[in-house]
């Protein structure tokens, strides 16, 4: 059985104490600010992509954070002063916010929507690292965790210790690792992004195609996830998913299919 005891604080600087949550999510923005840029120059992109970046850093944040108030709005009705933390994130609601971030910032600086398109598939190339890094920091701190598992060995279970972001009840208990499920699916959707990163047309595909990967995982593996249920047989997250699909994923299929009838075909060769 794999049990993860490694205390979520990291060190003090004074009185303030620094988790390895907040550490893991600064270096998966830092990788992604690398990564993004490397990406677009190989896409021939020369637009400033940094006060974008700002834009969506604080979108995300926003929508993450939102997102998490909501999901247990009965703890925060209670206390309203913890809504305004650091202590929870969803990371459904931080690609909504860094989508909704990136619309606006395209209409306050008058930029194609064709450009930030471009922009996004660039963006697809670093999201599921980032995200990918960020779940380790879910998986030290102990939350998005997931239900007691019939199992008494990894990869099917983990036990946590003492922590915080876990409820007493699931101290020392088998639960889903659903945390390592998030990391290695983000981790596949990268190869294959990385994979297919040449093989989709028009601008924007690509990006929409990872949206609906990202969108099947998060979907499936919150099945595993404790979570209270807003419709029949779903959570939050996963209506969010499910919207997410049905916005993407047939405007992938659009997209790809007019840009296949508008490309110009190749002659046939002629008999000899």
């Amino acid at each position: 059985m794999l049990t993860i005891s490694i205390d979520p604080i990291a060190f003090h600087i004074g009185s303030q104490p620094v988790t390895w949550y907040g550490i893991v999510v600064a270096i998966a923005v830092t990788l992604m600010i690398v990564i993004i840029p490397r990406e677009a120059r190989r896409l021939g992109i020369k637009q400033d992509l940094y006060g974008l970046f700002l834009w969506c850093i604080l979108g995300g944040f926003v929508g993450s954070r939102l997102t998490y108030v909501i999901g247990s709005w009965d703890r925060f009705i209670a206390d309203p002063r913890q809504i305004l933390g650091f202590d929870g994130q969803a990371q459904n609601g931080m690609v909504v916010g860094v989508i909704l971030a990136a619309l606006i910032y395209m209409a306050a600086t008058k930029m194609r929507f064709s450009g930030l398109l471009r922009i996004g598939d660039a963006v697809a190339m670093a999201m599921p690292l980032g995200l990918a890094i960020g779940r380790v920091g879910c998986t030290i701190n102990g939350c998005c965790f997931g239900k007691p598992s019939p199992f008494e060995s990894f990869p099917w279970a983990v036990i946590y210790t003492q922590r915080a972001a876990l409820p007493a009840e699931f101290w020392g208990v088998p639960l889903y690792p659903t945390q390592i499920y998030h990391i290695l699916w983000n981790l596949l959707s990268f190869v294959v992004v990385w994979r297919l990163r040449d093989r989709f047309k028009p601008p924007g595909s690509l990006l929409f195609f990872y949206f609906c990967l990202w969108a099947v995982g998060d979907l499936g593996i919150r099945f595993l996830r404790v979570g209270d249920l807003v419709v029949p047989g779903l959570q939050q997250a996963q209506v969010l998913s499910l919207g997410i699909l049905a916005v993407f994923l047939p405007w992938l299929i659009v997209i790809m299919r007019r840009y296949k009838l508008s490309a110009p075909t190749e002659p046939e060769s002629e008999g000899c």
